[in-house]
């Protein structure tokens, strides 16, 4: 369903992937796609030069739960045939992020001025989609109440590392009590295309976050008395690994700034 509120399109759970894709296309949704077209996946981007698309591939597969791979682009194509029809990877997202050499100089609209004949796509699983079951099983996910953008955070567990691409584990939180946890994590394990099961729960400062309020992206978290923290891998990941792999350009989309696909989210459990 689409309605316009203060001239800004309003998008909710029940509108199609195209419809959200065309808000977006048209600027009439530059926020986060949290609870947008509900059933369907959503995807992180890493967009980056062909040369280094091989070591990327390695990283990923190496390092499975930050970044379940969903699709790899031709060099230079921005039409991903694998996650729907009629996807623009220039401008289906609401906003992105432009790297050079391994700094962020720039969140563009969209990356028509910016795109290249040699850029490859990787569009990796992103928690909104486990998100969506955890609701189904009675399992609040308390951001999404609340409309804001998952709280993320840098962590101090390794990654493995591939050519120039290294660092540690980005995490998503979502606070729960321990019952609704421990139900979390049986729902989530089925799903390893978009980050399987928690890394950690309870105790943030045994993987290096000092102050749970203070997120290093996203909003800060919504908890209630009883809750505890859980933690996911997070698409987030592979832009820190950007970052120290320091290429002289690459792109992605922003934190909690998904691209929406036509893939229903059913398909995702299991593989």
């Amino acid at each position: 369903m689409t309605t316009r509120i203060d001239n800004m399109l309003s998008l909710d759970a029940t509108v199609s992937p195209a419809e959200a894709r065309a808000a977006i296309r048209r600027g009439d949704w530059p926020t986060t796609t949290t609870g947008i077209a509900n059933g369907f996946a959503q995807a992180n981007l890493v967009i980056i030069p062909e040369t280094y698309a091989a070591d990327f591939l390695r990283f990923c597969l190496a390092n499975r739960a930050a970044c379940p791979v969903l699709d790899v682009s031709e060099p230079g194509s921005f039409h991903p045939q694998a996650l729907g029809e009629a996807i623009d990877l220039r401008t289906d997202v609401p906003r992105y992020r432009v790297y050079e050499h391994g700094e962020l100089v720039d969140e563009p609209a969209d990356l028509v001025s910016r795109w290249r004949d040699d850029l490859v796509t990787f569009s990796i699983g992103c928690s909104f989609s486990f998100e969506e079951s955890l609701i189904a099983e009675g399992v609040p996910v308390r951001h999404m109440a609340a409309r804001t953008i998952v709280p993320m955070y840098r962590t101090r567990i390794p990654l493995i590392p591939a050519g120039p691409f290294h660092g540690s584990y980005v995490v998503s939180m979502r606070a729960m009590s321990p019952a609704e946890a421990i139900r979390a994590v049986q729902i989530t394990t089925d799903m390893p295309s978009v980050h399987g099961a928690p890394l950690h729960l309870a105790r943030p400062e045994l993987i290096g976050i000092d102050d749970i309020h203070q997120p290093d992206f996203g909003d800060a978290p919504v908890m209630e008395t009883g809750d505890i923290p859980v933690f996911w891998a997070c698409g987030v990941t592979p832009q820190i690994a950007l970052m120290n792999a320091k290429l002289p350009f690459a792109m992605a989309h922003a934190p909690g700034h998904m691209l929406i696909t036509d893939i229903p989210n059913y398909r995702l459990k299991y593989r």
